[in-house]
C-alpha cells in the first residue's frame, strides 16, 4: 500500500469515527440537559398527603433554637380553641350551596352579614349542602385561636358535602373584617364563597350612620354589596357616616370621594390615632383589605366610587351621575395621623426574618413554568418561620418578582415600621394585608401572641395557589391535619 493510500485510509476512518461521535455526542448534550430536568420535575412533584410543618426548611430568623421542635411534644393545633364551656352570645348557621359555577351563603352572595359586640364570643356552624370540593370558613383579619383560623389541611379538615363543622371566637377587637372559603380558595372566594363581618364597640356612637360596601368581581363584573352600578342610601345633611368598606378581590381597589372630604377611620380593624381631613386623594385598598372612611354629608351629598365600575351616593349625587375623575394622588399612611405607642419595643427584636418575592424558572408540583419563589425558593422548598410566643418579630418584604402583592399574614396584625428604608412617622400602621409593588422593600413587626401554625401568603389567590405562600409556626406547636388525605385538603 502506497503511502497515499495509507493517508486515504486514515482520513477515512477519522470521518467515520467523527461520523459516529456526533449523534453520540447529540446524544449525551440531551441527556445532561433531560436528566437534570427530570430530577427537578421528580423532586417538585408533592406527595399525595403531606404536613406543611415538615415542608421545605426552618428559619429560626437569628433567634433561639428549639432542639425538641417537631419530636411530639407539643400542643396539637386542634387543642387551641376559644374556651369550650363558655356560652355563645352570637349563634349563626351559614349554609354553602353551589349552583350553575356560583356559590351562595344561606342563599345570597355576600353571604349574610356577621355582626358581634367586642366581647361576644361568637358561634357559627357551616353547613356544606351540595360542594363536592369541601369548604371552609376563614375569619379574614380576626386574630382567632388557631384551631377556628379555618384553612383545610392546617387548621381543620375540609367540610366535605352533607357535614358541617362548628367556628367559635371572642369578638376581641372592633373593626371591619370579611369571612370567605380557604378550600381552593382561589376558585371558591371568586365564585362567591364570602360575606362580611363586623364587630362593633362596646359603646358605638349612636350618632353616626353606619353604612358596608363589599366590593367583589363576579364573572359578570364588578359590584358592590352584590349589585352593579350606583347604589343611593338615604343621609340626611350633616349626618356622620362610617363607611366601611372590603375588598374581596384579587387586586388594588382604587376609591375615591366627591362632595365632601373624608378621614381614614380605620385600616385593617385597627383604628387610626389622629386622623387628618382628606381632600383631592384616592385610596388604595389592598387585596383583602379594609378601610373604614369617615364622612360628614353635606347639603349637595357626597359619592363614593370604587374604580369607576360602581359607587356609593349618600343622599344626593353631587356629580350628577357622571363617574368623577379620580384624583392624581393616594393617601399616604406612612405619614398619615399621629404616631402613639405601639405597646412593644421594635428596636431589637427575637427574631428578624426576611421574606424575598421573586420569580424564575422551575417546576411546581411537576408543571414547568415561571413560579413565584420565596428567598429564591420554590414551593414547596419555602421556609417555616419559627417563632416563641412573647418574641417581638420583624419581616423585611421584599418584592422583586416583577408584579405587585398583597401580603396576608393569619392570626396577626403587624405594624409598619418603614417603606423603602424611609421610617414610618404618622399614625401607627396596622396591617393583616399589605400591598407591596413591585421594586418595595417594607419592614414591618408583630409581637408573636398568638400558637399556632399560621399561613403568610399573596391574597391575590391566584398567585397563592402558584406558590406565593409560606408559613409562621410557635415552637411548642404540633400539626394535626394534613393536606390532601381523605378530606382533599387545599387550601389555596
Amino acid at each position: 500500500m502506497t503511502p497515499s493510500s495509507h493517508g486515504d485510509l486514515r482520513a477515512r476512518t477519522w470521518a467515520f469515527v467523527r461520523a459516529r461521535r456526533r449523534p453520540l455526542l447529540a446524544v449525551a448534550a440531551t441527556l445532561a440537559i433531560l436528566l437534570p430536568l427530570g430530577w427537578m420535575r421528580q423532586s417538585s412533584l408533592l406527595p399525595d398527603s403531606y404536613d406543611v410543618a415538615e415542608m421545605g426548611y426552618v428559619d429560626w430568623g437569628g433567634g433561639p433554637v428549639d432542639q425538641h421542635h417537631g419530636m411530639g411534644h407539643g400542643t396539637p393545633v386542634k387543642d387551641l380553641v376559644a374556651d369550650p364551656d363558655r356560652p355563645a352570645d352570637v349563634r349563626e348557621t351559614l349554609t354553602v350551596r353551589v349552583d350553575d359555577d356560583h356559590y351562595t351563603v344561606n342563599g345570597t352572595s355576600p353571604g349574610p352579614t356577621l355582626e358581634a359586640t367586642v366581647g361576644d364570643l361568637v358561634e357559627v356552624t357551616l353547613v356544606n349542602d351540595n360542594v363536592d370540593d369541601g369548604i371552609t370558613l376563614h375569619w379574614h383579619g380576626v386574630d382567632v385561636p388557631n384551631a377556628e383560623d379555618g384553612v383545610a389541611g392546617v387548621t381543620q379538615d375540609a367540610v366535605l358535602e352533607g357535614e358541617e363543622h362548628v367556628y367559635r371566637f371572642v369578638a376581641e377587637d372592633a373593626g371591619t373584617y370579611w369571612y370567605h372559603s380557604h378550600q381552593v380558595s382561589h376558585e371558591q372566594v371568586r365564585r362567591g364563597l364570602l360575606g362580611a363581618l363586623v364587630i362593633h364597640p362596646a359603646e358605638a356612637d349612636p350618632g353616626t350612620q353606619e353604612e358596608l360596601a363589599v366590593l367583589h368581581r363576579y364573572a359578570e363584573g364588578a359590584t358592590l354589596n352584590g349589585e352593579k352600578g350606583t347604589t343611593t342610601v338615604d343621609a340626611e345633611t350633616g349626618q356622620s357616616v362610617r363607611l366601611r368598606v372590603v375588598n374581596t378581590d384579587n387586586g388594588l381597589a382604587t376609591l375615591w370621594v366627591t362632595g365632601a372630604p373624608y378621614r381614614v377611620l380605620a385600616v385593617d380593624g385597627r383604628e387610626v390615632n389622629g386622623p387628618g381631613e382628606i381632600d383631592d386623594r384616592k385610596y388604595g385598598l389592598p387585596a383583602g383589605g379594609r378601610v373604614d372612611l369617615g364622612l360628614v354629608v353635606p347639603e349637595g351629598g357626597v359619592r363614593v366610587d370604587f374604580g369607576g365600575s360602581t359607587a356609593l351616593v349618600l343622599g344626593a349625587d353631587p356629580s350628577g351621575g357622571d363617574v368623577p375623575r379620580a384624583p392624581k394622588e393616594y393617601v399616604d399612611l406612612l405619614s398619615y395621623g399621629e404616631p402613639a405607642e405601639i405597646g412593644f419595643d421594635t428596636g431589637s427584636p427575637d427574631r428578624r426574618f426576611d421574606y424575598r418575592i421573586g420569580k424564575r424558572p422551575g417546576f411546581l408540583d411537576g408543571r414547568p413554568g415561571m413560579w413565584w419563589s420565596i428567598n429564591g425558593h420554590l414551593f414547596p422548598d419555602i421556609p417555616m418561620y419559627m417563632v416563641t410566643e412573647g418574641d417581638v418579630v420583624v419581616f423585611e418584604i421584599h418584592n422583586g418578582s416583577g408584579d405587585n402583592h398583597p401580603m396576608h399574614l393569619h392570626g396577626h396584625h403587624a405594624v409598619v415600621l418603614s417603606r423603602d428604608g424611609e421610617p414610618a412617622t404618622g399614625s401607627p400602621w396596622w396591617v393583616d394585608s399589605l400591598e407591596v409593588k413591585n421594586g418595595e422593600t417594607y419592614e414591618i413587626a408583630f409581637l408573636a401572641d398568638n400558637p399556632g401554625i399560621w399561613m403568610d401568603h399573596c391574597h391575590n389567590l391566584v398567585h397563592a395557589a402558584e406558590g406565593l405562600v409560606a408559613h409562621l409556626m410557635y415552637t411548642g406547636v404540633e400539626s394535626s391535619f394534613r393536606v390532601g388525605g381523605r378530606s382533599n385538603n387545599s387550601p389555596e
